[in-house]
């Protein structure tokens, strides 16, 4: 008979797992590809393939520290956080070069003598009706795998602290990842909603969204690239 116990403690990896989903760092991640092109049937994929490349590297390195009875090294474990901080940068610098190369600018018509001014873009938003799902699941699928990787520290010095066999961790984090690939998910419908209003709102008002984004992502990476450089400093 299965232990109480150890279907509690797998549950509440789930629930956690969903939990981790809600992180400010994958939340900037995420929104900085559903910026591009927003949509509300892409959003649920992108958020999959977040959770698949996180759980994949929890995964791995679970099996290496379960299998070894090895800790994740502090100096890794900070190194794989940082890289986080400058991949969310260099996402929003992406998206704020991407806003800029749409060369906004403004017209002014006469129409019977009146002159009307208004914000204009060469260039096409619009999606060509094609969507190839491989190549929209590699950038948010190595997005999660690079997040997998810089939070595996804490969530393994749990799950090795805790499990009774390599088989027992292994599925806990399983189930982790089940839950941050489903709260990914989730998150990624609930931000794709004014992404995809705001575009079809105006171009203006979408700008300003992904001027959002941008920023936010961009701001957040530099706020942890300091305070991992801060923490070396002091340590």
């Amino acid at each position: 008979m299965t232990d109480p116990s150890f279907l509690t403690w797998l549950s509440l990896g789930f629930v956690l797992g969903l939990r981790h989903a809600l992180d400010s760092d994958h939340v900037a991640a995420v929104s900085t590809v559903m910026a591009e092109r927003p949509s509300l049937k892409g959003s649920g994929l992108i958020g999959f393939s977040w959770g698949v490349g996180h759980t994949l590297i929890l995964l791995l390195v679970g099996l290496i520290v379960l299998w070894f009875r090895v800790p994740v090294p502090d100096v890794l474990a900070q190194a794989a956080e940082g890289a986080v901080g400058v991949m969310l940068v260099v996402l929003g610098s992406l998206l704020g070069v991407k806003i800029w190369k749409e060369r906004w600018h403004v017209h002014q018509h006469h129409h019977d003598g009146t002159g009307h001014v208004h914000l204009h873009s060469h260039a096409v938003l619009v999606d060509h009706g094609h969507p190839h799902w491989w190549r929209e699941s590699v950038r948010p699928l190595c997005i999660g795998m690079a997040h997998g990787l810089a939070g595996s520290a804490a969530l393994l010095l749990l799950v090795a602290s805790s499990a009774r066999n390599v088989l027992d961790g292994l599925i806990y984090i399983a189930l982790f990842g089940c839950g941050s690939i489903a709260g990914m998910m989730l998150i990624g419908l609930v931000l794709s909603l004014p992404m995809v209003w705001s575009a079809r709102v105006g171009r203006p008002v979408f700008l300003a969204v992904q001027g959002l984004a941008s920023l936010g992502s961009v701001s957040l990476g530099f706020s942890i690239v300091y305070r991992i450089l801060v923490g070396a400093q002091v340590s």
